[in-house]
């Protein structure tokens, strides 16, 4: 039987992770990560996980250890921010191209310099293109939840990727929400204990693993890859379903969307932010303004034809992005937004509002400013001109 609890991201991080019943769990300490791994470290000792807890000198050294645990076969975690997944990129891109299934909590901060240690979404959104699933969550809820899911997902034959789950460092890491708990019971009806159908390293039988490849192997490597990326969309939907059933939570698989009818414009966004939108849209539609929320979940898949199905016909956009894309005047999710209605043939007005960085608030003000900018460039006329916002 479920229970309910007031808890703070990284409890429930802490807490899914336990629920999936890891094999082994490799720890490093950053800031805001800390208290996930150490939650772990304290459900081992109190008997509450099975796991084999392995602390090591480094992220780097983390995730080469659930590598190669991955390797024999097991089911692993870690989790990290900012500097140290910066540490971690060797293997962590291997870990990809292995297609080695796991999940990695990644509470999100800003990369320095200038130094900081504050919230942003630079961290998580600099690696999009590693070849991992990539979620980004609304609230503690939601943390715990697609923890537990991304194993289900990970681990299907059909896909075998990595899963990265990421939430707004500080923001959630360390603020408390009411959080409802499954039963262990549960959890282990919707998520069996894993058991490894691809070839396992075993010491009796040794076998090289990534020998030097070279080209016209290599590019097979990778169209599987995007082919298996692909299928994760519809493996997504389907866990949601299946979760749905189950906890009797959905999150909508690949995007959400609030008030669509009617809309003329649409806000776009990303992660804890956009519970702030939903109050912004109401407040919106009470003035007038048909304005509808897409929430964009996962950023790798990218959920292309679903937000080019959602502002098909309709007047404007504008993303509100966590993030820089440092080769554009724009947010990193701007970029791809763009790039997904680039086939709609239309001349849509667009916005790209960026705020957050290092720790500040993105508040309903700010949004309304976001929301009445583009109402006034469609009145304008002022189609195809990108204006970027800084949200200060």
């Amino acid at each position: 039987m479920s229970k309910i609890k007031a808890m703070t991201g990284n409890q429930s991080a802490s807490i899914g992770a336990c629920l999936s019943r890891p094999d082994v769990i490799a720890a490093y300490p950053i800031t805001p990560q800390s208290s996930v791994v150490e939650g772990l470290a304290a459900m081992i000792a109190d008997g509450k996980s099975d796991a084999q807890m392995v602390q090591v000198e480094s992220e780097h050294s983390a995730m080469s250890v659930v590598q190669g645990s991955a390797m024999a076969g097991g089911r692993v975690f870690t989790a990290t921010s900012a500097q140290g997944l910066a540490l971690m990129y060797e293997p962590y891109f291997r870990m990809s191209t292995l297609r080695l299934p796991m999940v990695m909590a990644i509470a999100t901060r800003e990369m320095t310099s200038p130094e900081t240690v504050w919230s942003g979404q630079q961290d998580a959104m600099s690696v999009r293109e590693s070849g991992w699933i990539q979620v980004f969550v609304e609230n503690n809820q939601e943390i715990l939840d697609m923890i537990i899911q991304g194993y289900k997902i990970s681990e299907d034959k059909d896909v075998l990727i990595p899963m990265n789950v990421c939430y707004d460092g500080f923001y959630l890491s360390h603020l408390t929400e009411r959080v409802e708990i499954p039963s262990q019971e549960q959890v282990d009806e919707f998520l069996p204990r894993y058991k490894c159908e691809h070839v396992a390293y075993d010491p009796q039988n040794p076998m090289a693993v990534d020998p030097l490849t070279p080209g016209e192997i290599l590019i097979n490597y990778r169209e599987n890859h995007l082919q298996s990326m692909q299928k994760v969309k519809d493996i997504i939907e389907k866990v949601d379903r299946e979760f749905k059933e189950k906890f009797g939570r959905s999150y909508g698989g690949l995007i959400d969307t609030y008030r669509c009818e009617d809309a003329e414009i649409v806000v776009v966004t990303i992660g804890a932010n956009v519970g702030t939108t939903r109050v912004a849209v109401d407040l919106a539609r009470e003035k007038g303004k048909k304005v509808v929320l897409i929430k964009v979940r996962f950023m790798r898949p990218f959920p292309n034809e679903k937000i080019a199905e959602v502002l098909s016909n309709k007047k404007g956009y504008a993303v509100i992005d966590r993030s820089v894309s440092f080769g554009w005047n724009s947010g990193v999710l701007y970029q791809e937004v763009k790039a997904a209605v680039s086939d709609l043939n239309q001349n849509l007005c667009s916005i790209s509002a960026i705020g957050g960085l290092g720790g500040l608030d993105i508040s309903l003000n700010h949004v309304m400013s976001v929301i009445d900018v583009l109402d006034k460039a469609i009145k304008e006329e002022k189609q195809g001109q990108l204006q970027t916002m800084w949200l200060k």
